[in-house]
């Protein structure tokens, strides 16, 4: 049974990834693209405003990766192995849960968990580190951002799976309540001890700005809304084959 999960997984993952890396071409690029464009612009004033900047303006670093590869191939395959892998990880997790969460039939239970997963690994996390656009941040800085962020992924993941247990503890509606509320405390408290990161330079657009956080925020629901729906039904079949063949 968690091999036949876990590939649904992987496969309600696939499509989950297609469909957001549709949603992502259409509502991301445009904001990418823009900013691209600010950034080079700040670039070769930057440049022309240098001793001796003249002499190379001509000259650009060749591209590893062409931008319509980027923005084509290049986001199918981010969007796409970012979903199996998600896909992958959250069979497991309705593996786990399943039977443990009350009497939920496979599609409330895979709904239920996708949308808990985009709220504790993307909504909460979004709104103390939003995602930024090229021209956004410090080159120097990426590392610690990068690390801020995952760190605080993983402490509202921890936090949330300790308020599911101690609801299951309490039980009924008075631990739901008691799980969410010590799920929203812990969070604030990490959240407001965590250092802020505001690197978006002086005259940066506002609207590209939160154009593609938008988007960004988007693709993801996209994903999680879609895996959940999808996965939910494969394992709706997967649970009623079983039921028909024990009969």
């Amino acid at each position: 049974m968690m091999r036949t999960l876990l590939v649904r997984g992987l496969l309600a993952g696939l499509a989950a990834g297609l469909l957001a890396a549709v949603f992502a071409f259409f509502a991301g690029e445009p904001p990418v693209d823009a900013a691209i464009g600010i950034e080079e612009a700040g670039t070769a004033a930057h440049s022309h405003a240098e001793p001796g900047g003249h002499a190379h303006g001509g000259e650009e670093e060749a591209e590893l990766v062409s931008r319509d590869v980027q923005s084509t191939l290049g986001l199918l395959v981010g969007v796409g192995a970012y979903a199996v892998a998600g896909g992958g990880l959250f069979s497991l997790a309705f593996a786990f849960s399943y039977g443990r969460l009350g009497s939920l039939r496979p599609r409330a239970l895979s709904a239920l968990l996708a949308v808990a997963t985009f709220i504790v690994v993307v909504a909460v996390p979004f709104l103390k580190y939003p995602a930024n656009p090229p021209a956004v941040g410090q080159g120097e800085t990426i590392g610690d951002r990068t690390a801020l962020y995952f760190g605080f992924v993983a402490l509202s993941l921890v936090f949330a799976i300790g308020a599911a247990v101690l609801g299951r503890k309490v039980g009924g509606w008075n631990g739901g309540l008691a799980g969410a509320g010590s799920y929203v405390v812990l969070v604030s408290v990490a959240a407001a001890l965590l250092p802020s990161i505001d690197e978006v330079p002086d005259g940066f657009p506002g609207s590209t700005l939160w154009t593609f956080r938008i988007a960004s925020l988007g693709t993801q629901l996209v994903l999680w809304v879609a895996l959940g729906l999808i996965f939910g039904a494969l394992a709706e079949r997967v649970f009623t084959r079983q039921a028909q063949l024990v009969r």
